[in-house]
């Protein structure tokens, strides 16, 4: 039997659009005052919250409110999908704002998976409430950054603490491209590994255990 309860949603963007949001309850609330909300994969490509359900609902069972949400143009939730997802850095202001609003929720940890490590990096410092920053796979490297790479600066100019999780098989983003890139950012920055991996492959079902114990243990530490 499951410890928690799912509750679905329509969250309203700062521009009229309809977010549909998932909030995965724990029966027992022992970080009663934190969410870890997560941003799913490129949109364009078929990125939706659902990939992020296997982590959602495990951190859930360990007692933290947990949260996915369709960006604009995904699944029930209205408007289009952007390119470079600079639209969709509103979608994730807004249902951090509704979280602290709503559920007097006063600590949110974002994770962003793939395309949603950049547009997550970008709302990180317009959102009080904010306290850190979990990437699993951002996309550093030169083809991505075509589309990503004006969100770099926002994550790595943030002074909030920030982890980050990559495959060394990743095939948008080298070891060395993600040291390097990481070498310039301000406050305190964590890397983790994870050997002989390929991005897609980090984000199946097959990893979400790990990435909940990596998620736990730096909200842990927050």
């Amino acid at each position: 039997m499951s410890n928690y309860t799912v509750e679905s949603f329509m969250v309203d963007s700062t521009d009229g659009v309809k977010l549909r949001t998932r909030l995965f309850k724990p029966s027992s609330d022992p970080h009663g005052d934190m969410a870890i909300l997560l941003v799913h994969p490129y949109s364009v490509l078929g990125g939706s919250q659902g990939l992020l359900k296997g982590i959602a609902s495990a951190l859930a069972d360990k007692g933290y409110v947990a949260v996915t949400f369709d960006m604009r143009g995904v699944g029930r939730s209205t408007g289009r999908a952007s390119l470079t997802g600079f639209s969709e850095v509103n979608d994730v202001v807004s249902v951090s704002n509704w979280l602290s609003n709503h559920l007097s929720l006063s600590r949110i940890l974002l994770v962003g998976s793939s395309a949603g490590a950049p547009i997550a990096g970008s709302a990180v410092d317009k959102i009080e409430q904010v306290i850190g920053y979990v990437s699993i796979g951002y996309p550093f490297g030169i083809t991505a950054s075509i589309l990503f790479g004006r969100h770099h600066k926002a994550i790595l100019q943030s002074q909030k603490p920030k982890l980050f999780i990559m495959g060394t098989q990743d095939g948008f983003t080298s070891v060395k491209q993600l040291k390097n890139k990481l070498a310039s950012a301000a406050g305190r920055v964590e890397i983790h590994l994870i050997d002989g991996v390929g991005h897609f492959q980090m984000e199946g079902p097959a990893y979400d255990a790990q990435m909940v114990d990596l998620i736990l243990k730096f909200a842990a530490s927050l």
